[in-house]
């Protein structure tokens, strides 16, 4: 449990940090002698606050619950034979849960005292470089305990929600070597692809419904943010019938060679293992990209209303959130590693089958280390695509009605501004990204012999 326990840890203090650091900076930007008796510019503060957190939890939530969909798929073998035993699936169940719940606090409790440490650390470098730094301020910020329970909740929820493959493993479980749905098994879950619908339709129309509104108030960015919500839950949903196919086609463009194409065919064969991988990154890319359109839009709103004059302190408040921001997309680094390395544990069977119909151990690490190059491409790709987009719709649900020179009337129709050096950076961080996280897997695809692979649990 140790990468969960990570995962949550570092999603708390994700959360602390974000309650602390835009704190701070609010009263840093209130100090302002030009923008500081903004009451605009006080909501906005106040909206991206209380938004920000909301986003660290649910990346937590989402990191988590793949991570333990994953782990409880690997123990389904496991599972199958304690049921063969005796166990009873409501006894398999409470424990998984409990785990979660124990996983969650463990990780809370650390990543709380981790942020506050790291927000002290802020607070101080602060004082010596802002010329203006706010006399009074305190680190004891009420809003500190929503990261911290928050995490604690959903980790016991997503063992929760996990936990009911549990209710239906059989005995003969036991005696496969496949724990992951199959593409035709996917297909059939039709409930659940009509909830991802529905979930996008909703999405879509309060996206829409957002951008009306912030022609009227700055709160329209409230009802897209909801939008956001949904309609990335449904696409991360639904992403088993949609992502695989994204992964193939990105597939193609790495030749027709056998470990090429098997790489390829395996994000089709179990859509939902490889659809977990891919939708953290996509969320991480999707996430930072949003922020870096949202902000680069703001600041160059705000510039048009100071007459192309630049100032200190939003360029410090777009800094210091996009690093933030950024730190959503190592914990779904964080995730994608972990996801890698336990589906290597998971396919030994069929790494050791490989090995022992000809396949040499160079062609096993390459077959491995192109699964990770097609979730890393497919998922960048996905997620820019859609944090340029969210990125729009959030600039304009929240700057529409601000109102600009000369003539003070509401900005209107809001262009998107991209800010091309943050989006290259992605591209880049997204390549190490997969290097890094096909190391261990590469390696433990070949350290097992195969003879020891095939017969192995």
């Amino acid at each position: 449990m140790g990468a969960s326990i990570l995962v949550s840890a570092l999603a708390a203090a994700f959360g602390v940090i974000l309650v602390e650091v835009t704190a701070y900076l609010a009263a840093v930007l209130q100090s302002d002698p030009f923008i500081g008796d903004s009451e605009v510019l006080a909501i906005v503060v106040a909206i991206l606050s209380v938004l920000l957190v909301a986003v660290a939890m649910y990346v937590a939530a989402i990191v988590t619950a793949n991570t333990f969909s994953t782990i409880i798929a690997g123990r389904t073998r496991r599972i199958a034979l304690l049921r063969l035993i005796g166990a009873s699936a409501r006894s398999q169940r409470a424990e998984v849960t409990g785990q979660g719940f124990v996983v969650g606090l463990i990780g809370a409790g650390v990543g709380l005292v981790v942020g506050v440490g790291f927000a002290a650390l802020g607070v101080l470098a602060g004082e010596l470089l802002l010329d203006r730094a706010p006399a009074e301020f305190t680190l004891v910020q009420p809003g500190v305990l929503f990261p911290v329970v928050g995490v604690v909740l959903t980790t016991w929820l997503a063992a929760w929600i996990g936990s009911r493959r549990v209710l239906t493993v059989t005995p003969l479980q036991a005696l496969g070597g496949s724990v992951e749905r199959t593409h035709a098994e996917e297909a059939g879950r039709r409930g659940s692809h009509v909830g991802a619908l529905v979930l996008i339709v909703a999405g879509a129309a309060l996206l829409a419904a957002g951008v009306l509104l912030g022609l009227i108030t700055p709160l329209g960015v409230v009802v897209a943010f909801f939008g956001g919500l949904f309609s990335f839950t449904g696409l991360a949903t639904a992403s088993p019938l949609f992502m695989p196919r994204v992964l193939r086609l990105v597939g193609r463009f790495f030749g027709n060679e056998a470990t090429a194409r098997l790489a390829a065919e395996n994000a089709l064969r179990y859509p939902e293992r490889s659809s977990r991988m891919a939708i953290g990154v996509v969320m991480g890319v999707a996430l930072v990209t949003m922020f870096a359109v949202a902000l680069e839009s703001v600041k160059a709103l705000l510039m048009r209303q100071s007459e192309g004059e630049s100032f200190a302190p939003m360029d410090a408040f777009a800094s210091i959130m996009m690093v933030l921001v950024a730190v959503s997309a190592v914990i779904a680094a964080v995730g994608l590693v972990n996801l890698l390395t336990i589906g290597v544990v998971q396919r030994r069977r069929e790494l050791g089958l490989l090995r022992a119909i000809g396949l040499t151990s160079a062609q096993v690490r390459r077959m491995v280390l192109l699964e990770a190059v097609h979730i890393t491409v497919a998922a960048t790709l996905t997620g820019l695509a859609l944090g340029i987009a969210y990125g729009w719709i959030a600039a304009q649900s929240l700057l529409g009605s601000v109102p600009v020179l000369p003539d003070f009337e509401p900005a209107g129709l809001v262009y998107p501004a991209v800010p091309w050096i943050p989006v290259v950076i992605i591209v880049v961080a997204t390549a190490v990204l997969t290097v890094v996280a096909a190391v261990t897997p590469t390696r433990l695809a070949t350290r097992v012999a195969p003879v020891e692979a095939l017969a192995a649990d």
